[in-house]
């Protein structure tokens, strides 16, 4: 079988860093006691299991993460954690539920509700994390684990800035945790095409790649800006962590009747970019899988767009934005393009999506209406054969399942910290030049710096505010 190669920093060279780089690390946190007795399992003792802690237990975690991890034998969810009282409450319910219906035993788990995370990664009985919070906590987090020795699915997008994304990579890769992003277009479970469209260009069936085209719908503007009370069981200073303070409104944070509603936190960009980032890592994921771009970004960015004039949500409408790799291919991403990834090469195209598919109920709807989720300018493309010499790329049956899988084999995982890095990073490079519309930004990939501009770099980060952000983690490496 043919070697997967990388344009830039290779991922072997990646993997063996992290290995080399191994450090024992600590946080400063008391331990817990251990959350369910052996005696209660039998052969499924926690000793024989992935204990894990859910972090952030909303629309994503009940809709997706949870229900995706549930079903795996290996797994048990034996905490969970959120800044919101009434979800830790429904959230046990969830997961308790869940267990007495497969073993008919009602009482089969006590799930332990924690109001801090940091006290969920002091339980030393919790081996692995999946968090599944707002987007401007998931790289503390995430850092934060990864020093406490948890293995982490995160989910997507990666970072809040490409400064804090970059702490987050380099961190994890220190602490050799499995960091898996939940970029699960690249699992063949739901959704193979996405695979199969990535192996066909990169194995030539389109010639030369030269164009990827990107669909990606903005956001609309609305949202209620009037001051409300803070819901009495909500830390709403902690929940807002890193991010300036700014008083509650139930638009800019999550519904309280309502868990499986898509929360105003997702178009404020206090919290995030947008749908830039928000499903722009996972369609950008798979443009780089099949450009081989895993492992840099783009040289040059610029934009279009429109930013809503009134209203409390304020991440971009319409959009485009064209950005250039140092490969000689040109990405297109607007929403004007039926929802997916269109590769472009010489001698043809293809084109995948998940169609009318959605990972959520509350998940925007693609406007490709009948449109087939894998087609190409010709039929025989799509039915063209990898050959056992060509390239054949990473095969995970399940998001989920491939990180517990990885836990215990040791081996590599279909969506490491560094590659999730990139995705996310090339994201913001294209907000970036959202921002600055009508110029040019020209991006050095390598050092994750904009070349000549400072007005640019200073959307690399943002301010934190304290005690919040990974700038004010404690660590202490040995």
């Amino acid at each position: 079988m043919k070697k997967e190669n990388t344009r830039g920093m290779s991922r072997r060279k990646f993997l063996e860093s992290s290995t080399k780089a191994t450090a024992a690390t600590a946080i400063a946190l008391s331990g817990f006691p251990t959350i369910v007795p052996a005696s209660v399992f039998g052969k499924n003792a926690p000793s024989n299991m992935i204990n894990i802690g859910q972090i952030g237990i909303g629309r994503i975690a009940r809709g997706h993460d949870l229900p995706s991890t549930l079903v795996c034998e290996d797994a048990r969810i034996m905490a969970l954690a959120d800044f919101d009282g009434l979800r830790q409450e429904s959230g046990k319910k969830y997961i308790e539920d869940w267990y007495a219906k497969k073993t008919g035993k009602a009482n089969y788990v006590d799930v332990k509700m924690y109001d801090h995370y940091q006290d969920l990664l002091a339980n030393k009985d919790i081996d692995a994390v999946i968090i599944s919070t707002p987007d401007h906590w998931h790289a503390q987090v995430a850092i934060e684990a990864a020093l406490a020795g948890k293995h982490i699915y995160c989910q997507k997008p990666t970072s809040l800035t490409i400064e804090e994304g970059r702490t987050m990579s380099d961190m994890i890769r220190k602490t050799n945790v499995v960091f898996q992003l939940g970029s699960q277009q690249r699992s063949v479970n739901p959704w193979p095409q996405f695979k199969r469209a990535c192996e066909l260009v990169r194995n030539g069936r389109i010639g030369t790649l030269q164009t990827v085209r990107v669909g990606l719908p903005g956001d609309p503007a609305g949202g209620i800006a009037t001051e409300m009370p803070t819901p009495e069981r909500f830390n709403y200073d902690a929940w807002l962590g890193s991010t300036p303070y700014i008083y509650y409104t139930l638009d800019r944070a999550h519904s309280q009747t309502d868990v499986n509603s898509r929360p105003g936190w997702l178009r404020l960009e206090q919290f995030g970019a947008g749908m830039i980032t928000g499903w722009g890592v996972h369609h950008i994921d798979i443009a780089h899988w099949g450009m081989n771009a895993e492992y840099t970004g783009p040289i040059e960015a610029e934009a279009t767009v429109d930013f809503p004039k009134k209203g409390l949500w304020n991440v971009h409408g319409d959009f485009e934005v064209n950005m250039k790799y140092a490969s000689g291919v040109n990405m297109v991403v607007n929403g004007k393009y039926a929802n997916g990834i269109k590769f472009e090469g010489t001698d043809g195209w293809i084109f995948c999506t998940r169609g009318d598919a959605a990972v959520t109920a509350s998940d925007p709807k693609s406007n490709n209406g009948k449109k087939p989720s894998l087609e190409a300018s010709d039929p025989k493309i799509l039915a063209s054969v990898i050959g056992p010499n060509e390239i054949h790329l990473y095969d995970s049956p399940e998001q989920h399942r491939n990180w517990l899988d990885c836990i215990k084999n040791k081996k590599p995982n279909i969506s490491p910290i560094e590659v999730a890095h990139r995705s996310c990073s090339a994201c913001l490079v294209g907000h970036a030049a959202m921002k600055m519309a009508g110029q040019k930004l020209y991006f050095d990939p390598s050092k994750e710096k904009f070349k000549s501009n400072a007005e640019a770099n200073k959307l690399l980060s943002r301010p934190q505010r304290y005690p919040y952000g990974t700038s004010y983690i404690k660590t202490k490496m040995a």
